[in-house]
């Protein structure tokens, strides 16, 4: 195997870059290519536990590997993973997502433009999820005794209290109206975008190769001040039982809801 740069080399590249002998500088330069170095190093590293999921190498696999638990390896790289997989800068692909997944986001779509919103936010995606009553997310919700009618409830009454960013309203005159998605809808938020990058970052978290509505469900609780986390919080509908009810849920029906 190749070495790795040595201290000594390191050393030498600071001191010659700082271009001075002030320690404060070089130690400036020195935490400046200690960041590079990371940053190539979790590059990496990501790299090739990305080809191990490609190659279908569990996650239990990789963690061993590298010498860590699965815990502290899906925390590291899923969310990158996920981000190589979405661009989240560009509309959002499906190709992961199961039929009732997809159908979640076309009931989020249609609630959005039934209440007048430019963009598919958070609060839709939560409504979305009650379209599928058989999806794996609607079953978690009701088990929690979390209605459809009390989650809208929740959602006008944050929305009407401004606790928390309130989607736009249909485009007013002189604004730019936002690109639409395939077949019309809406467009997604930024939350929502993060939302659904956040969904597939849950899925192979679990080490599953799709996307379904739990992963969309557990992922509108990953930015606690998102509108949608904040409903949950509301109606009582805690992120922690809610993974273990997905959990207990997917180890009795081991297939994609």
């Amino acid at each position: 195997m190749t070495p790795p740069p040595s201290l000594q080399s390191l050393i030498d590249t600071v001191v010659r870059d700082a271009g001075s002998d002030d320690p404060v500088g070089q130690l400036a330069v020195a935490a400046a290519t200690a960041a590079d170095l990371e940053q190539t190093t979790d590059a990496l590293l990501g790299h090739f536990v990305d080809r191990c999921r490609r190659a279908g190498r569990s996650w239990s696999e990789i963690s061993a590997a590298l010498g860590v638990s699965k815990q502290a390896v899906h925390k590291r790289f899923a969310m990158p993973i996920a981000l190589r997989l979405g661009d989240a800068s560009s509309p959002p692909t499906f190709e992961r997502f199961t039929q009732r997944a997809r159908s979640v986001l076309a009931a989020a779509a249609a609630a959005a433009q039934a209440s007048g919103h430019r963009e598919v936010g958070t609060g839709h995606l939560l409504l979305g999820l009650y379209a599928e009553p058989d999806g794996l997310g609607a079953k978690a919700l009701l088990a929690m005794q979390v209605s459809r009618e009390e989650v809208q409830a929740a959602l006008a009454q944050a929305r009407e209290d401004a606790v928390v960013g309130t989607p736009e309203p249909a485009t007013a005159a002189g604004q730019p109206t936002p690109a639409a998605e395939p077949g019309g809808r809406p467009p997604m938020s930024q939350g929502g975008r993060t939302a659904l990058l956040n969904a597939v970052a849950i899925a192979l978290e679990f080490g599953h190769n799709y996307i379904g509505t739990e992963h969309i469900l557990l992922a509108l609780y990953r930015d606690p001040d998102s509108l949608a986390a904040r409903v949950l919080a509301a109606v009582g509908a805690d992120r922690s039982e809610a993974q273990v009810r997905i959990t207990e849920m997917l180890h009795g029906f081991g297939k994609a809801q």
